[in-house]
Order: structure tokens, then sequence, then C-alpha cells
């Protein structure tokens, strides 16, 4: 199975990337395979315009269609996912998320702005064709903290609902593959 974290922040480092990245080794500890797509690295004028003849946009969409589970982190600004997110997820083909399981991750200055996944990112996610959203994770810039010293660290809370999201993810990528044609069943590692 394979499980792609695709960053939607437009700086770097940032704390929705860094709680991405969080997330990312828990799956590798857990033995799954993991790839990153930083939306932010793919060429801005190709982005923008929807070049479809761009390579790293296509390169882009192949790791996308290839995965089985992906993991979308995103800031957010003024009530919304970013633009820059945006931006990727219109060039995708309308069933472009067609039966991946998603686990949004997002991070704000407060819980003001805790229902932007829910009513900003889930519907477009949808309308995407994706199989299954898991409840998604949001913290507050309070919540997830950076030190050279330290690295990363999560408030007791969000350390939770991440390891909750982690299961999640696993028990439905188990489940969908329990189910799947015997065409596509993958095995897991021992």
């Amino acid at each position: 199975m394979s499980i792609l974290l695709l960053s939607g922040s437009p700086s770097f480092p940032s704390r929705s990337a860094r709680l991405l990245q969080f997330v990312g080794e828990k799956l590798n500890e857990l033995g799954q395979r993991t790839s990153s797509l930083h939306v932010r690295d793919l060429p801005a004028q190709a982005l923008l315009h929807a070049d479809f003849s761009c390579p790293e946009l296509a390169t882009a969409k192949a790791s996308l269609a290839k995965a089985d589970a992906i993991v979308i982190a995103t800031p957010i600004y003024k009530a919304a996912y970013s633009g820059l997110l945006k931006s990727f997820l219109d060039i995708l083909p309308q069933e472009g998320l067609e039966g991946k399981l998603v686990l949004p991750l997002a991070t704000g200055g407060s819980q003001s702005h805790m229902l932007a996944l829910d009513y900003g990112l889930r519907p477009v996610l949808a309308a995407l064709a994706a199989r299954h959203i898991l409840p998604s994770i949001y913290a507050t810039d309070a919540q997830v903290s950076w030190s050279e010293l330290h690295g990363l660290e999560l408030d007791a809370a969000i350390q939770k609902r991440v390891q909750d999201g982690v299961r999640m993810l696993l028990e439905s990528l188990l489940i969908s593959h329990r189910y799947a044609p015997a065409s596509q069943v993958v095995s897991l590692p021992c």
C-alpha cells in the first residue's frame, strides 16, 4: 500500500508541513511506505495556468494516482485552506481522487478556523470522488511547536488525534484491500 503525503503549505518550514512529516514518520514506523509531494515545489506558472503539458505536473498527478491513500496538510488562512493547495486540486480531473482514502490535516492561528476543513476542503475532496475522507485533524499554532533543541512538540490532545488518525487510516486501508478484487489485492509486510 502506498500513502502520499501532500503538503499545501506555501512556506518552508511550516507547522502544517512538520505535522504532515510527523504523521508520515508514524506511518513509516508502522511499516507503511510513504512518499511526499510539496505543491510549493511545482512550477508556479504551470500550476497557475493549468499547463497540462508540464512534466512536473504530470509527475505530481501520477504520484497522486498511484497512491492508495493521501494525507493532505494545509495551513488555514482567513478561514480557508491554502490557495496553493486549491491550485493543485484544480488541475486534477473530476474524479482525481477516485477510490482514495484521505486524511486531512491543518494548522491555524486559533480554534476559530477549526471548521475550515469540514466546510471548505472536505466538499472539494468529495467532489473529486475520494472514497472515504477520515475525520480531520486541526491544530492551532499553540498546539504544534518547533524548536531546534526539542524538534516538533505536539499538545497531548493533538498527539492523541494524530494517533487516532493514523490508526483509522491504516484500518481503512486494510479493510479496503480485504474487499478489493483479487487482481488488486496487495500483500502486507509481515
